[in-house]
């Protein structure tokens, strides 16, 4: 399965703004793009012309990057997150919520929100591994969508585990409102599809629709 191998901190970079990709050290003065860090002085784009880039106000650059910084905060493949746009866009409702709602649902992202995992990365992992149960049967694929009344749990072997136990400690994550959660932080419950006030990235999606629309 094709995926992102590189280092996650030229991402932030390029985007010039904290997308979450590396877990504890988002949080701490090392992320490039923190106010007052010690590497403050990487905070431009990467790449042997990155300080000299300068940004041009076109509004195709407007869109493309705010369409790149939203497939990288969840982790997906080009094609993977046109082919769920397809999806939303032929659905009824606003096509930017129902992409967005389609994004929370998968399953690595509901593993990413219960806390389990310090990182989308993270969480994915431990999908992948046979780690996340969903009503009771295991489910290996990250890109599962849970609906409204399933239960997503962690195995009990899992539970014990040292990274577990150390990012609900640490990352003291709340859970979101169309989340329920159970059995001491090892559960969630969705409650209901999240609606676009419970969805806390800082994505402007009209203008990923506006791009794909062209």
């Amino acid at each position: 399965m094709a995926r992102y191998t590189g280092p996650v901190c030229r991402l932030c970079r390029r985007e010039r703004t904290k997308l979450y990709l590396k877990g504890e050290r988002c949080f701490t003065l090392k992320c490039p793009v923190a106010e007052n860090s010690d590497r403050q002085t990487r905070a431009f784009p990467p790449g042997m012309h990155g300080r000299d880039r300068q940004r041009q106000g076109s509004e195709y650059l407007t869109q493309l990057r705010e369409k790149q910084k939203a497939r990288r905060i969840y982790g997906l493949l080009e094609k993977q997150f046109r082919n769920l746009y397809e999806e939303a866009s032929r659905r009824p409702g606003i096509t930017g919520t129902n992409l967005l709602q389609f994004l929370e649902l998968r399953l690595d992202n509901v593993a990413y929100r219960a806390g389990w995992g310090a990182s989308r990365a993270q969480a994915r992992q431990f999908v992948r591994h046979g780690h996340v149960m969903v009503n009771a049967k295991r489910v290996t694929i990250p890109s599962f969508r849970v609906r409204p009344g399933d239960v997503v749990t962690l195995k009990v072997v899992t539970r014990e585990n040292f990274n577990v136990k150390r990012n609900l400690d640490i990352m003291d994550r709340s859970v979101p409102g169309w989340l329920e959660k159970g059995d001491d932080g090892f559960a969630v419950t969705v409650r209901v599809v999240p609606q676009r006030e419970q969805i806390d990235e800082s994505i402007r999606e009209q203008l990923i629709v506006e791009l794909y629309s062209k």
